[in-house]
């Protein structure tokens, strides 16, 4: 089943809803999966709306944020692994933003069910060289991070 939707545009049902868009991500024209969680009738709640809407209007200046919150995650998962003491090829150090952006692709962007958490929730999954099979993924409430894990945070 598809609808036009006035905010979301042309999406697709299959378990929920979702279309395949492009977005600017630190410069670069991004293929990305944009998924907002409704009910196959195609009714979303106004909160919906207006968290994707403010976050569109504010994508630009969070990019800086959500490069650096990656950084730190890595930083401390890497840690955590033990691969700041013995060497990963899959782990290698990283110190800067530049060089975390090397090794992530924006995925998609998640627009879930507007009452799990009081405020504007978004979720962003990336693609990511570390962990080719769980990804990442960033929960922001009022567009800023409040979770970064695999990509099922996100989701």
């Amino acid at each position: 089943m598809k609808i036009n939707d006035p905010i979301f545009g042309e999406l697709e049902y299959d378990y929920g809803w979702t279309k395949d868009t492009t977005i600017y991500f630190l410069g670069e024209e991004t293929e990305i999966s944009l998924m907002i969680d409704g009910e196959e009738d195609g009714k979303f709640d106004e909160e919906q709306y207006i968290a994707y809407q403010v976050f569109m209007r504010k994508w630009e200046d969070l990019q800086p944020n959500l490069l650096q919150s990656i950084l730190d995650y890595y930083t401390q998962k890497r840690h955590e692994l033990g691969y700041d003491i013995e060497l990963n090829e899959n782990y290698p150090i990283v110190d800067t933003t530049e060089q975390i952006l090397k090794m992530i692709t924006l995925d998609g962007i998640v627009v879930p069910y507007a009452d799990i958490f009081e405020g504007r929730d978004i979720g962003i999954t990336f693609n990511c060289t570390w962990d080719i099979e769980n990804g990442l993924g960033l929960r922001l409430l009022n567009e800023k991070v409040i979770e970064i894990g695999y990509q099922d945070v996100a989701i």
